[in-house]
């Protein structure tokens, strides 16, 4: 978990490239700030409103396909997909196609849970750590829901059992039962920078295991993600799954260690609860912090990984750590968060994002349950802000140079599609005041839509809205429902007019 602008369990540097790297930090900081703001110069005809000017330049790297993703337990898949692998649950299947429309999605499948399962070994006795057996079924289920959704997978592998022989197997089980073709990678362990301060099991007798002891550090791990690495068939690897703000600085130690990784992936979460007695607010989840000071807090180790030939991918994000907060992960403020907070981890030249959902958490994106053969699912708010960052930001967009006082409650980005679209977001976050904005695009004087993202209030759990349609109560189909309602916004002295009421974002979309 990287939590806010103290990135929460995930981050780190290199000796090696020290200058190469400097130079992208650099680049990525200059693109980030380009992206969102510049001083605004010009006024509006608008009294009161907020001057937003879209500029023709684009900034930063185009969005990469498949940059929005998925990640969830192991457990998990088959309650999300279900347990029939000539019947895998449709609805799940089109969930996931809706943030990677003509994209193969990317799914990590992991969490917690890659330290807590095992494929059985032969002449080994169950270990007592194990929660969780991979079966022949599992792997159908897998090979088939990926199949399905022509997706690429993200595998976590044991690390904490510190045994070859229970990581190669699992490895190979993984590659026979699901297919070599269709996994990107390995991933070696799970926030292994808590494997000291939790309980791994419990014994017979209550008392709690830890799974490394007490002052184990990063040049341990490194050591162990060494040995466990070396007994895995050749097949790329990704890591190393951290989140902490005390590992994350030692990357580049990590990646000349190993040459193997392929593909660097860290956790970030802007708010937690863990072990502790605080509870998140929605207040704390809206705030600058929480998504252009999560992005800020990566920028350094994207540009450390670019340096070293290698994408970087924050697979594991959501609103609040350790299981999510009632009442926040699961209201419509997580939904504006997604969608800021998505578009800020692009800004700094992340290559992906896979937002964690899991059913017993708080945070959890939709559920499902079968009836009589026929699978339904609910969809929880925070989806819609995935949705409409998927609308904005096709595969191979470009973010676009903003101009204006973008920072406090409302924030605003803008995209250029590979059909020459535009995309403006506007978020207001401000849960009191409504907010009027001037969007200032130079060269045009083409109508525009207005798409609007709104729900009852910031707290609510349910009425969520994309262009007046959503998913309902229930859905068995994962299609929107309902007759869409979008606005034409005529330009007037040159400047498009938007009205966003407090806690609601809107999308302008200019012709290509």
């Amino acid at each position: 978990m990287l939590v806010a602008v103290r990135p929460s369990n995930n981050t780190s540097t290199d000796r090696f490239r020290a200058g190469v790297a400097a130079l992208a930090v650099l680049a990525v900081f200059g693109a980030a700030t380009a992206a969102r703001s510049a001083p605004a110069r010009a006024s509006s005809a608008h009294t009161g409103a907020t001057v937003v000017g879209v500029g023709r330049a684009t900034v930063g790297q185009a969005i990469p396909s498949g940059f929005l993703g998925l990640s969830t337990e192991i457990p998990a898949i088959e309650s999300y997909a279900g347990a029939d692998p000539e019947a895998i649950d449709p609805v799940f299947e089109q969930l996931i196609r809706n943030l990677a429309p003509g994209q193969n999605p990317v799914l990590r499948i992991g969490g917690d849970s890659t330290d807590w399962t095992w494929y059985p070994v032969p002449g080994m006795r169950r270990p007592p750590w194990v929660r969780y057996t991979l079966t022949a079924g599992w792997m159908q289920v897998t090979r088939a829901l990926v199949q399905a959704i022509n997706g690429r997978l993200i595998l976590g592998t044991n690390l904490e059992a510190d045994s070859s022989e229970v990581a190669a197997a699992e490895a190979n089980a993984m590659i026979d039962g699901i297919g070599r073709g269709s996994i990107e990678a390995l991933e070696i362990g799970n926030e292994p920078e808590l494997y000291s301060g939790f309980a791994w099991y419990h014994t017979a007798a209550g008392r709690a295991v830890p799974g490394r002891p007490a002052g184990y550090d990063f040049s341990d791990f490194t050591h162990d993600f060494s040995h466990i690495a070396r007994a895995l068939p050749q097949i790329p690897l990704a890591g190393p799954a951290i989140g902490s703000p005390a590992w994350t600085p030692q990357l580049g130690q990590f990646l000349a260690a190993e040459p193997r990784v392929g593909l660097v992936t860290l956790h970030s979460y802007p708010l937690e609860r863990c072990g502790t007695s605080t509870h998140p607010t929605v207040a704390q989840l809206l705030s600058e912090t929480s998504s252009l000071g999560l992005a800020d807090g990566l920028a350094r180790y994207v540009a450390l990984a670019h340096a070293h030939g290698r994408e970087l991918r924050i697979d594991e994000m959501n609103s609040v750590a350790c299981g999510g907060e009632a009442g926040v992960s699961n209201t419509f403020a997580s939904s504006l968060w997604s969608l800021d907070a998505l578009f800020a981890m692009a800004s700094v030249g992340v290559d992906g994002v896979n937002i964690h959902t899991s059913p017993v958490s708080s945070s959890h994106l939709f559920s499902f349950r079968e009836v009589n053969g026929e699978w339904e699912g609910q969809v929880s708010p925070d989806y819609y802000g995935l949705l409409m960052f998927a609308q904005a930001a096709p595969d191979g967009s470009r973010l676009l140079r903003i101009s204006g006082p973008i920072h406090g409650a409302l924030r605003a980005w803008a995209t250029r599609a590979p059909n020459g679209q535009i995309h403006v977001v506007l978020i207001n976050t401000s849960t009191a005041r409504a907010g009027l904005v001037a969007v200032k695009i130079p060269a045009t004087a083409a109508s525009a839509t207005l798409e609007r993202l709104s729900a009852p209030s910031v707290t609510a759990t349910t009425g969520v809205t994309i262009g007046g349609q959503s998913f309902g109560a229930e859905t068995d189909t994962g299609v929107l429902a309902g007759t869409p309602q979008t606005t034409e916004v005529t330009p007037a002295a040159g400047e498009y007019s938007v009205e966003l009421p407090p806690a609601s974002a809107a999308m302008l979309t200019l012709p290509g």
